[in-house]
């Protein structure tokens, strides 16, 4: 593909877990324990609260509306900080320190004072409702031009361990975000980035080494597209060929519009009870369903099977946006 045809914009978030002794907000171990050894289990119902602006997140907004009952697992080494039933502790010092080394090493100015902010998650991963973020440094860069934006020390989210069952021992690790620029115009470069910001970490000496310590978020566009983030990327030899897949779904995608447009095509947004019609169906999801309910794609003849990347079509993409709703 050509990539600077394709108009490609790429960044990345690293967020990379301290290895300092303490937590971020309290004084507990920054250990990770088997689920074997929780003491104790508790369960919470989390709900969204209102900004200082008195506004509700959206993404938040819609967690909300599913009501969902979340376990967590304590452990004695962890403490009421964790729980969310006592107020955190100042800001452990130590990760201070090592959040401002690595600004330095990337070449950022540090803000005058940093205060403690808090990004609203109620999907279960903070008993708080929220993650607690500061801002400490700005406007760096790396050897090849690549722009670093920013970088924040923040506290890692709980362990899910499995559906709505949550281990506390990750929770309130000492993590650092950093968030580079679109400066990326190819897989490879996000790929060596990636690379190059993660040696910068591991040089300090005080980042936890080991799969799940380091995770990057990639954001990837191209001309006519739309920005997406893919997230949770763990494995630095996959950045590449995430951005390639990425791309090769957004250019396909494009080319359906286009072959779409060219058709005349529509939707009949006219909703129609078709359970009866699979009476007879072998599908196991849908015996199960209640209801079958359908609308019409006039003129997509050919075109919900096109493949759209290795392993998924254009039925997927609309599944996938059908089960948001």
């Amino acid at each position: 593909m050509d990539y600077q045809k394709l108009g490609l914009k790429a960044g990345i978030e690293i967020h990379q877990q301290l290895d300092t002794a303490e937590k971020l907000f309290c004084r507990c171990p920054t250990v990770l324990r088997d689920t074997a050894d929780r003491t104790d289990e508790f369960h919470r119902y989390l709900r969204a609260t209102e900004s200082e602006l008195g506004e509700i997140d959206r993404a938040a907004r819609e967690e909300m509306r599913l009501v969902r009952k979340f376990c967590y697992y304590t452990y004695d080494t962890v403490c009421l900080v964790e729980h969310d039933e006592e107020p955190p502790t100042p800001m452990n010092p130590e990760a201070l320190d090592v959040c401002l080394t690595i600004a330095k090493m990337l070449g950022m100015t540090p803000i005058k004072q940093v205060h403690t902010m808090r990004k609203l998650v109620i999907d279960g991963s903070n008993t708080s409702g929220f993650q607690r973020t500061a801002l400490v440094a700005l406007s760096g860069a790396l050897p090849d031009g690549c722009r670093i934006e920013t970088i924040c020390l923040e506290e890692e989210a709980a362990q899910r361990v499995e559906n709505e069952t949550f281990s506390l021992d990750r929770l309130g690790i000492p993590l650092v975000e950093i968030t580079t620029a679109p400066d990326m115009h190819t897989p490879e470069a996000v790929g060596e980035v990636a690379e190059y910001i993660g040696m910068v970490l591991r040089s300090t000496g005080r980042v936890k080494r080991g799969l799940g310590t380091i995770r990057q978020d990639v954001n990837i566009s191209i001309a006519g597209g739309a920005r997406v983030e893919i997230k949770g990327v763990q494995e630095l030899a996959l950045i590449a060929e995430v951005v390639r897949r990425e791309v090769e779904r957004q250019t396909n995608l494009l080319a359906i519009r286009d072959e779409l447009r060219e058709r005349g095509a529509t939707v009949d947004h006219t909703v129609v009870d078709v359970t009866a019609l699979f009476a007879e169906t072998k599908s196991a999801i849908l015996k199960k369903a209640k209801a079958i309910l359908a609308v019409r794609l006039c003129g997509f003849a050919g075109l919900v099977g096109r493949e759209i990347q290795p392993g998924r079509r254009l039925g997927s993409e609309m599944s996938d946006y059908a089960k948001k709703c």
